[in-house]
């Protein structure tokens, strides 16, 4: 494989030793000093240093009064005529909390990922085997994720107990590459290469020596192949010479005008006085999906390079997530895959498991077009759902010796409108001859868990899994689950249903899954103050049947960080607090009743008997949760000398399926009790200053963030929002997820009352879940981070609570990204984003 990647430089650059090194600091130049503020200012400008938008307005405070009037002190001195021109959007003391600030960041932002690791069984004999880690780092420059490879050979030590790696010098930069797979021999692999610029792609197959062969798809064929995470599936079949995967279906043909108007189809395109027109609006699946046409099935032949698409699938399916079938010498090839349907609108499927989905098994096409004896027609080349009796069904695994089928299911999403939920875990018997009267028998695995006795499993919440998740007994996968607030890995018994956590017990750290070795396990393990560390898992046979996991640090040169991030890192500590519920309803389940969870990050000793200065940090969702893990952003603002506490409240995933749907219909009033609950334990216990709180959120984080400031008036001194839901009432008819507003609003029964023409009762509904109902009362200096081209919560909610802030005089600054979605998570989006909201609240808080 280090051959391999030595000839991967026809499109790749040899990445550089040590960071490369980015300090915004110098950007933020010294220039003209602003005029004095009227009473209300409001401004917006193009930011001269970058390419984003601001809009900001404040209140002079006592800090910018003094600071204006020396300005005007200089100017009255001839002595002292020239002034300081600042960046849109800062004075002097925020530009001095940028340059005193960036630089530590982009230190935090350095720090690489580790997105996928693979072993290669080359020699089944050898003791050691190669290993390749495919690692990101933000490239703050390019305005890019920088992914590079680095290879390794792995060597038992002679206790079997934990591993040597062996690093290669140096990682190599891979460039313009969308996807990597090896073949299931690991022999082989293949580079898929997306044309940003005509949508066109590119195969490649490589040895362990060189480039094989090379492969470009019109789009006359497909569009770009699919590598989201969600539609994407890339599957080797077994004798490696066919590659099934998900693309973007062709173009369809345009309406053709010129100065005669309408030209007819078939006539001569090649007319330089005639223009394409644009012909009817395809609907696709909402945020990150803006402009990708519907995903289809198609598989090439590595020999011939020929591409087939693959019949049998109704066209309202949009698939993905495709897997070869167990197949005997001579037969006909099957593939499995998800689809997903719709009826009259594709609602938004990013994040969003309540999409009803099914797998179906159709005949893979023959392996050339012109083997006229092996093309199926009629009734056999029709795609089957094998599973009709669930409403999901999704991330197909077969077992090694392909008796059985394995998928994970979000019915309980599905079936209450929820948009994440705990999940279960079923099995379909594999029959040799692909014969199914009609769908499959589903077996229950791992039911839905609805409330979990005291520390007991919780239920499954994952959204991944390897290709190849099985130990070697051929029946026990490894997965990874949220448990509370951390998340572990977990061997499954598929047939007896067993669950074991196989990672320590007692530790509050978050564990993620690499790969397996064998019967042992490549993970990582990081903590909200520690650095993700490479750890190998060795399972240990005892006696009377009480086998364990061992874990061992791994030596690698990946995780790197600074010597000042370290020791500031080092001076923190973290710990999960239990929340008990206050004022229970009368109707609250047992499961909605039982304590949450809060991840407290501080000091490991006070310099003095004063707290520091608290950020109370939200996660969205609301089906979603915050991981006792590490995150860059988190770890920097509480470096600056902030305690955090990242609340986990009620319908967050990881306790239960009856905490989870409590929250449903209780939205701005469950959930902001739960988080001034969880405020007021820390204050009680002597962690934190009743007067030194700011709260962060994005998405539902935002939601509770303006609620919070809105109900809780006198609690926060400063706030931060990131695409927040403001507005529901405004929200729902922008949104790609319209649905979400329903349920959140009005509970389960949320599900029957959809419509894209709310009525007046829905919507003064809406318009009282939301935090603009309380705008009145807000006072808390807040600045919003909006991405503009957002279509979860579309702008114009932000910038409506924004404005009308702005008239009541607090305090306000809007940064818009032109060209970030929901997440804002392009790295110079993500850089200033966290810089910003590390000057606002050093500004009001400290």
């Amino acid at each position: 494989m280090v051959h391999l990647l030595l000839q991967l430089l026809m499109g790749c650059s040899i990445l550089s030793a040590s960071p490369f090194a980015l300090s915004l600091a110098s950007t933020f130049a010294l220039s003209l000093a602003s005029t004095r503020f009227p009473q209300k200012p409001f401004s917006i400008s193009l930011s001269h240093y970058s390419p984003f938008h601001y809009f900001s307005s404040s209140s002079p405070s006592t800090s910018t009064r003094n600071t204006a009037t020396t300005k005007f002190s200089a100017m009255d001195n001839p002595k002292n005529s020239s002034q300081k021109d600042f960046p849109s959007g800062l004075d002097e003391e925020s530009e001095q909390q940028y340059s005193l600030h960036s630089n530590l960041l982009q230190q935090f932002s350095t720090i690489s990922s580790i997105d996928k690791a693979w072993i290669f069984n080359s020699n089944k004999d050898s003791s050691s085997q190669g290993m390749m880690f495919s690692v990101s780092q933000p490239n703050l420059l390019a305005n890019k994720k920088r992914t590079f490879i680095l290879s390794s050979t792995v060597t038992k030590r002679s206790d079997d107990s934990s591993v040597k790696l062996q690093w290669a010098p140096f990682p190599v930069e891979v460039s313009g590459v969308s996807v990597m797979v090896p073949s299931p021999s690991g022999l082989k692999l293949l580079i898929v290469r997306n044309s940003e610029s005509d949508g066109a792609c590119r195969f490649e197959i490589w040895s362990d020596s060189c480039l094989e062969k090379e492969f470009h798809v019109p789009q006359s064929k497909h569009g770009s192949v699919y590598t989201d995470g969600w539609f994407e599936g890339i599957s080797w079949n077994s004798d490696e010479t066919l590659i099934a995967y998900v693309a973007e279906e062709p173009s369809p043909a345009k309406p053709t005008f010129n100065d005669q108007g309408y030209k007819k189809s078939g006539s001569d395109d090649k007319d330089s006085s005639s223009w394409k027109g644009q012909g009817d609006w395809e609907e696709d699946w909402g945020e990150t999906y803006a402009g990708k046409r519907q995903p289809a099935l198609f598989v090439i032949n590595i020999t011939s390079g020929e591409v087939q698409a693959v019949k049998g699938i109704d066209k309202s399916l949009s698939v993905g997530q495709v897997v070869w079938a167990p197949s005997n010498e001579g037969s006909a090839q099957y593939l499995v895959f998800v689809g997903w349907s719709f009826e009259t609108r594709k609602l938004g499927i990013k994040y969003c498991y309540n999409r009803p989905c099914a797998l179906y098994v159709v005949k893979a096409p023959p392996e050339s077009k012109t083997n006229e004896n092996e093309i199926h027609s009629g009734e056999d080349a029709q795609a089957l759902n094998l599973t009709q009796t669930i409403s999901s069904a999704f991330l197909p695994r077969f077992s090694p010796d392909g008796k059985f089928l394995v998928f994970l299911s979000a019915r309980s999403s599905v079936d209450s409108g929820a948009h994440s939920a705990t999940n279960s875990l079923h099995r379909i018997d594999w029959p040799k001859d692909v014969k199914f009267d009609q769908s499959a028998k589903v077996h229950d695995v791992i039911p839905v868990v609805l409330c979990a006795e005291d520390d007991g499993f919780p239920g499954l919440y994952f959204s991944s899994i390897l290709n190849d998740p099985w130990l070697s007994d051929g029946h026990t996968l490894v997965i990874p689950s949220v448990w509370h607030s951390s998340q572990v890995l977990l061997s499954v018994n598929v047939l007896s249903g067993q669950i074991k956590r196989i990672t320590p017990d007692g530790s509050n750290f978050s564990w993620s899954l690499l790969t397996l070795h064998g019967n042992n396990i490549f993970a990582v393990s990081s903590s909200p103050v520690d650095i993700p560390q490479v750890k190998y898992g060795t399972f240990v046979e005892k006696e009377a049947g009480n086998n364990e996991w061992s874990w061992s640090d791994v030596s690698n040169p990946i995780y790197k960080c600074s010597d000042k991030v370290s020791s500031l890192l080092s001076s923190l500590t973290f710990s999960v607090l239990k929340i008990s519920v206050k004022d229970a309803s009368e109707n609250s389940t047992k499961g909605s009743s039982k304590p949450y969870e809060a991840i407290f990050v501080s000091s490991k000793t006070k310099k003095s008997d004063t707290c520091d200065p608290l950020i109370v940090i939200l996660h969205g969702g609301p089906h979603s949760v915050s991981l006792s893990s590490f995150s860059k952003s988190h770890a920097f603002l509480s470096s600056l000398g902030y305690s955090l506490l990242i609340v986990n409240y009620r319908g967050s995933l990881g306790f239960g399926e009856e905490a989870l749907q409590s929250l449903p219909g209780n939205v701005g009033s469950q959930d902001v009790n739960d988080v001034l609950t969880a405020i007021d334990h820390v204050i009680d216990l002597g962690l934190a200053s009743p007067s030194k709180i700011a709260v962060l959120g994005g998405s539902h984080g935002g939601f509770l963030t303006t609620h919070l400031i809105g109900q809780a008036p006198e609690k926060f001194v400063a706030a931060a929002a990131r695409n927040p839901v403001c507005n529901l009432a405004l929200m729902v008819g922008t949104t790609d997820i319209p649905d979400w507003c329903y349920v959140e609003s009005y509970g389960i029964k949320g599900r029957d009352k959809i419509t894209e023409a709310p009525s007046a009762e829905d919507l003064t509904l809406f318009y009282s879940k939301s935090p603009i109902a309380h705008i009145a009362k807000v006072k808390t200096p807040t600045v919003f981070l909006l991405g503009a081209q957002d279509l979860r919560v579309p702008i114009s909610t932000g910038l409506q609570y924004a404005r009308a802030l702005k008239e009541k005089g607090v305090p306000v600054k809007v940064i818009l990204f032109p060209n970030d979605v929901h997440g804002i998570e392009r790295p110079q989006s993500d850089f200033e984003s966290f810089l910003s909201i590390a000057a606002w609240f050093n500004k009001y808080c400290k």
